[in-house]
């Protein structure tokens, strides 16, 4: 398998989610702005939409949007225990927690990273974030080390990857005591480290 990331983006999440199941891989760096990979490659050519993540395949069938490439990456290594089975109350909490993040948190960031959006719609947008970030907190106010529970899962990857942006955004963690601490714990793990290490986010 091949994925197309851009370092620091939402791809990092099945990035750190093939590390996770012990995948056998290569990554691909993908300048978002120019459209090209590090080999000069045009990126639209396999995914036309033009923005990572995209996970090809042996087939040669290529996978995108984050959340599906992460269920998809839970599946095909079942044995890593990323999701809980399908067709279970806990499989849809999954789904529950992977729509959150991405339709509400990760959203709610893109005015932060615009060069054009005014001063007015970034506060707005920190806001949000802000406000996204005390769902969260209040979900682990009950003491569980990871979104579902016990086990780690491709949700936590993903929420990692989102509420990371908070530091080269300007939004503090520093209300939120739980969030801050699972921050740190995610960020222990190996597999987190080793993919933050390869897309050059944190000294190896």
């Amino acid at each position: 398998m091949k994925l197309y990331y851009a370092p620091g983006a939402c791809s990092l999440s099945p990035h750190i989610s093939l590390r996770e199941a012990g995948a056998d891989f290569e990554i691909v760096k993908v300048d978002t702005a120019t459209h090209r990979t590090e080999t000069g490659a045009d990126f639209k050519a396999i995914n036309p939409k033009g923005y990572v993540p995209a996970l090809v395949l042996e087939s040669g069938d290529v996978v995108t949007e984050g959340a599906a490439v992460v269920q998809y990456i839970a599946d095909r290594f079942p044995a890593a225990k990323l999701a809980p089975a399908n067709g279970t109350l806990e499989r849809t909490r999954l789904h529950e927690q992977l729509n959150f993040i991405s339709s509400e948190l990760h959203k709610a960031f893109s005015p932060l990273f615009s060069k054009t959006a005014s001063a007015e719609a970034k506060d707005a947008a920190a806001a949000q974030v802000a406000k996204r970030f005390g769902n969260v907190e209040s979900l682990l106010c009950d003491g569980r080390p990871h979104l579902l529970g016990e086990t780690f899962s491709v949700a936590d990857a993903y929420l990692f990857t989102v509420v990371n942006w908070g530091s080269v955004t300007g939004v503090s963690l520093e209300p939120w005591p739980h969030l801050t601490a699972y921050m740190k714990r995610i960020g222990e793990r190996p597999a987190v480290r080793a993919a933050m290490q390869a897309e050059g986010l944190i000294a190896a």
